[in-house]
């Protein structure tokens, strides 16, 4: 539909100044809504025409008058197609405010997000991860390509945001993006994580995600079975830099450790514990939470097989986190493992595999993993078979005196 927009200047003829003078004021129209306000100038009322919205006479002081009205006519009219090009809605009141100089900061969804992922940026290392940071950025630009692709603007103003808009979102990312439902729903609660900041600072009253419900999909967390990591640590490699990328995934299997803990990972990290034995401590990147590990036989072998070969003190020559995911596709191959391997496989092996599946208890694997919460534990973790087997075998010896008996009855 296409929009009506019209400007008219008029004076007020009910408030006549004591000079004599009537302000002149102005007057928007945009599809039936109006917003008036003053320009700060004043004309005597004989010298107005009415039907013209303009002073008449050849005099300095017409003529400059006439020049300011026609800059105010062109000023206005810019707003209005700038508004019009980054907003879905425009209105009387936003060209009004807008020229007058009156836009609320923070007002449009991505200027927003971009104070949102500076506040982050400074925050790096600092109990925010560059991850964090990245996926924040990643989620602005999927939006300013959403708007393109789906309103044809640049961005669009917090209070105009609606259910409707993030539904449309919602659907662009899993069509246009091929985004999974898990995928969809994390950019979702980053916009949702800027729309709280909008409402908890006033900038908006009415909450677009009221009504919006983020849904995700239960997904089985992928981990190594026991034959399968016995095949990736006896595999010998014929390029050093699988070799390398193997080493640092086989210690987070026992460890636990996720990718950014590991590379952070330096010889303060380990220390002899209450037992007198070697502990890995520290606290994790992404959370905060203090973690203690017990550094077992094969991760300590690795730290040993690469110390004092890097210079900048790390323990482990890690690289980074794109390049060891793809890197560990081909030790897949190699090796005839068929599941999506990825670093963040090695934290589910060491939940399932190594720890939980050899009888420790969740609340150790829970403390080890730095998890605040057991439930998050229980997402990493899955019971085995092998677990099943060995479980009702112990309960089938302890079952044996009572068997017995029973078949003395017979």
């Amino acid at each position: 539909m296409r929009s009506t927009f019209k400007i008219l200047f008029y004076i007020k003829k009910n408030a006549i100044k004591s000079n004599g003078k009537a302000p002149v004021m102005a007057r928007i129209t945009l599809n039936g809504e109006i917003a008036q306000f003053s320009l700060k100038c004043e004309v005597n009322p004989s010298e107005w025409n009415p039907g013209t919205g303009r002073t008449v006479g050849k005099s300095a002081a017409a003529q400059k008058l006439n020049g300011l009205l026609d800059n105010f006519r062109a000023s206005l009219t810019q707003h209005y197609r700038e508004i019009s090009d980054r907003e879905a809605a425009v209105t009387a009141e936003k060209v009004r405010n807008a020229f007058l100089g009156l836009q609320m900061r923070n007002d449009s969804l991505l200027d927003l997000f971009e104070e949102h992922c500076k506040n982050l940026e400074i925050q790096v290392g600092k109990g925010v991860s560059r991850d964090t940071h990245q996926k924040y950025l990643r989620t602005g630009n999927r939006l300013r390509d959403f708007m393109n692709y789906k309103y044809r603007i640049s961005d669009i103003n917090l209070k105009d945001i609606n259910h409707s808009f993030l539904c449309d979102f919602e659907i662009y990312l899993k069509t246009i993006h091929s985004c999974g439902q898990n995928t969809a729903a994390k950019f979702m609660q980053r916009v949702r994580t800027i729309i709280l900041i909008a409402k908890s600072n006033g900038w908006i009253h009415a909450d677009p995600f009221a009504n919006y419900k983020l849904q995700t999909e239960k997904t089985e967390r992928e981990f190594l079975n026991e034959q399968e990591l016995e095949r990736i640590i006896q595999k010998i490699f014929p390029v050093k830099r699988l070799e390398q990328v193997r080493d640092i995934f086989v210690f987070s299997c026992f460890t636990g450790l996720a990718y950014i803990d590991v590379f952070n990972l330096r010889e303060t990290n380990i220390r002899t514990a209450f037992d007198n034995t070697l502990w890995i401590m520290g606290k994790r990147v992404k959370t905060g939470v203090s973690y203690r590990v017990p550094l077992l036989d094969i991760p300590k072998m690795i730290i040993e097989k690469y110390r004092g070969s890097l210079s900048g003190g790390e323990l482990l020559p890690v690289i980074t986190n794109q390049k060891m995911n793809a890197y560990l596709k081909e030790i897949a191959d190699l090796c005839g493992i068929t599941k999506n391997l990825s670093f963040h496989v090695a934290r589910h092996t060491f939940a399932t595999t190594v720890t939980l599946s050899k009888g420790v208890s969740i609340e150790s694997v829970s403390k080890m993993l730095g998890h605040t919460n057991i439930k998050t534990t229980q997402i990493y973790a899955r019971i085995t078979d092998d677990k099943i087997k060995n479980d009702m075998a112990m309960l089938a010896d302890k079952l044996k005196e009572m068997e017995m008996k029973y078949a003395a009855n017979l």
